[in-house]
């Protein structure tokens, strides 16, 4: 599988969704939004995604009831966001289907981590993975891998941001400001750093103090 992976986030909660879209954005993947039950099943039903998110209290519904429409005929990856901690209906969402619960507030780590190993899952089921691949560089967003013609590179965790935005968004131009969204903390000039990924594809430059 080549292209950026599609998550559908369906919750009702505008911060949340502006949140995970930023977060999931930048991991390379391309969010779709629904805020209720009816338009998390058209989406599901016109373009299917590769995993979903729904929190369990919707304005027009339950999200058990996405769960359960969604198993019946698709294993894509489902985990449900919810306020409401009780053992009850945390039951209740994994025997519609669901592959995880998780109660709020959640860390943003954590949720990243439970949806990465849920895609883990289900490629590996089916022998696909999401892989870009841009001539001899490719990046494995769910195992975090990157290869040059076949040997696996190294990078530091603000090496392997700024490399994923770059790939995610390749062939087109990201502004300085933008990439200063990653590398805030980087005291390596970011236009060496970038002229050098465009120019001959090897390895980011290790990070350094300039000192």
């Amino acid at each position: 599988m080549t292209g950026r992976p599609r998550i559908l986030i369906c919750d009702d909660e505008a911060q949340i969704l502006r949140a995970l879209r930023v977060i999931l954005g930048d991991a390379g993947f391309e969010v779709v939004p629904a805020n209720t039950v009816k338009e998390a099943l058209d989406v599901v039903a016109v373009r299917p995604p590769e995993a979903a998110i729904i929190d369990l209290v919707l304005p027009d519904g339950d999200g058990v009831d996405v769960c359960r429409s969604i198993r019946e005929w698709s294993e894509m990856p489902l985990l449900v966001l919810s306020a409401v901690g009780d053992e009850r209906d945390k039951v209740r969402a994994l025997d519609a289907g669901a592959d995880d619960y998780v109660t709020k507030p959640f860390g943003m780590d954590e949720l990243f981590a439970r949806m990465r190993a849920a895609l883990r899952h289900q490629f590996q089921a089916h022998g696909a993975w999401p892989v870009f691949q841009i001539g001899d560089l490719s990046v494995d967003l769910v195992h975090r891998l990157i290869k040059l013609r076949d040997a696996e590179v190294r990078l530091s965790p603000k090496e392997y941001d700024l490399l994923t935005l770059l790939v995610q968004h390749a062939g087109i131009f990201a502004s300085i400001n933008h990439l200063r969204g990653i590398a805030i903390d980087m005291r390596v000039p970011l236009f060496l750093m970038v002229g050098l990924l465009s120019r001959d594809g090897q390895q980011l430059p290790r990070m350094h103090d300039g000192s």
